[in-house]
């Protein structure tokens, strides 16, 4: 898998100043991003979030998931260490695009729960593919990292890619009253810790 360095520029957001690079992925079209905090010291591990992208918590603020606290979270903790990066992949809704998000967002409403609503959308349980971040890893220098997800699935995933998980960081935070049937979902039937 390949990627494209399309652009750079700086990114200031209220955690401080990030480098945002776009990088295209020829085969799908995709354009996906590392958000890059202060210098990497790609000798050690790095700190890091491999973030998929969640229009919905991301941008409109949901309460439906916890995908925007996670992200704005991980761009806290790298700032306040001086260092690191987000990867942002445009896999919306575990990779099942934005339409068929809401169609599961529709079939939740009537009772089923993440994973039964993307099966019953003849989807996998989790479309996402984390091959992309080999090469956007290695474009950045970066081949050991400190991971903060909930997600086992994920490190292994980046392990058998060749990335060395130095240690995975716990990353809980945005569970409100709208969310707690995911979260309860995601830890048991997709073994996030």
């Amino acid at each position: 898998m390949t990627v494209r360095h399309l652009a750079s520029s700086h990114l200031p957001t209220q955690w401080g100043e990030f480098l945002i690079h776009v990088f295209l992925e020829p085969s799908t079209g995709k354009e996906h991003l590392a958000l890059v905090y202060g210098t990497l010291d790609t000798a050690a591990p790095v700190l890091c979030r491999v973030h998929s992208e969640c229009l919905t918590g991301d941008a409109l603020y949901s309460l439906r998931c916890d995908c925007g606290p996670q992200l704005q979270e991980a761009m806290r903790r790298i700032a306040s260490a001086g260092s690191g990066v987000i990867l942002y992949l445009r896999q919306e809704g575990r990779n099942i695009g934005l339409g068929n998000k809401i169609r599961a967002y529709a079939l939740q409403d009537q009772g089923a729960d993440t994973v039964q609503a993307n099966v019953a959308l003849g989807f996998g349980v989790d479309e996402r593919d984390y091959g992309i971040c080999a090469p956007l890893f290695a474009a950045l220098g970066v081949n050991r990292v400190n991971l903060m997800t909930n997600n086992p699935e994920k490190v292994q995933a980046l392990e058998a890619l060749g990335i060395d998980v130095s240690e995975r960081q716990p990353l809980v935070t945005g569970e409100n009253s709208h969310n707690q049937r995911y979260l309860a979902t995601k830890r048991s039937k997709l073994g996030h810790l």
